[in-house]
């Protein structure tokens, strides 16, 4: 399709402007980054297995109820999407001890967690997203008591949904973030699943070898990230188990 308007451009995707009123589409880039954008590079393929493989979690979740911006995907690089209005936090939930959860409580990394614990971070690069409480968010007005009711609620169904599909793929979904967006239907406001749902955002080991095979590669130099999103998507079927390079396709200015 013609480029259309940029809107907007993060680290990983690029927001363009949708050919129908309250659309967008959105573009996977190649580009990959850790650490508050410190480490930078550029993985080939890395766009094109995030969108099928976003495309494949979102198509998921809305069957199961779950509501995604996700409309279709348009080609190997593209979503087209619902416009919404973004919440500024990321939702984290995690079962099992990594990252900045094992560093603050001193707990090595693997470790079950009692249950599934839903965390907000506020969505600010300058500051390097920093953990906020549900009194934070109230207090300062980025969403209400009921928004978080529903937030937490929708993000412990998606848990579910994840953590048996990847469990069946020989994978433990060690933890995910998520965006929540609003959207207006008539009158009435409702909340719905944005950005995306990938290996970028979801720490995902091999059960019987601990192999990572999310962004924790490239943050910890364990390997090639491609090949790692790409073992993720053989496994879900995502890509013929004969395809050993993602394809960079050609993009029309």
């Amino acid at each position: 399709m013609a480029r259309r308007k940029k809107v907007y451009e993060g680290k990983a995707k690029i927001m363009y402007e949708g050919p129908e009123p309250g659309t967008l589409v959105q573009y996977f880039k190649d580009d990959a980054t850790a650490f508050n954008a410190q480490k930078k590079a550029v993985i080939d393929g890395k766009g094109v297995l995030n969108n099928r493989l976003s495309e494949y979690f979102m198509t998921g979740l809305t069957q199961i109820g779950i509501p995604t911006h996700f409309i279709r995907r348009l080609n190997m690089r593209e979503q087209l999407i619902r416009q919404v209005e973004i919440i500024p936090l990321e939702v984290i939930v995690r079962n099992f001890a990594a990252g900045t959860l094992a560093e603050r409580l001193a707990m090595e990394e693997g470790t079950p967690l009692p249950r599934p614990i839903v965390e907000f971070c506020l969505k600010d690069d300058k500051l390097g997203d920093p953990l906020v409480t549900e009194e934070h968010i109230s207090a300062f007005g980025w969403a209400s008591q009921a928004d978080l009711d529903d937030m937490v609620s929708m993000a412990l169904r998606i848990n579910d949904f994840m953590s048996g599909l990847m469990l069946g793929i020989g994978i433990k979904l060690i933890d995910f973030k998520i965006e929540i967006g609003r959207v207006w239907d008539g009158d009435f406001q409702r909340l719905i699943l944005a950005d995306e749902i990938s290996p970028d955002s979801c720490r995902l080991w091999d059960i019987e070898t601990g192999d990572k095979l999310d962004k924790d590669v490239f943050r910890r130099d364990l390997g090639d990230l491609a090949d790692a999103y790409r073992e993720v998507a053989k496994r879900l079927g995502v890509l013929p188990s004969n395809v050993t390079h993602a394809v960079k396709p050609t993009l029309i200015n």
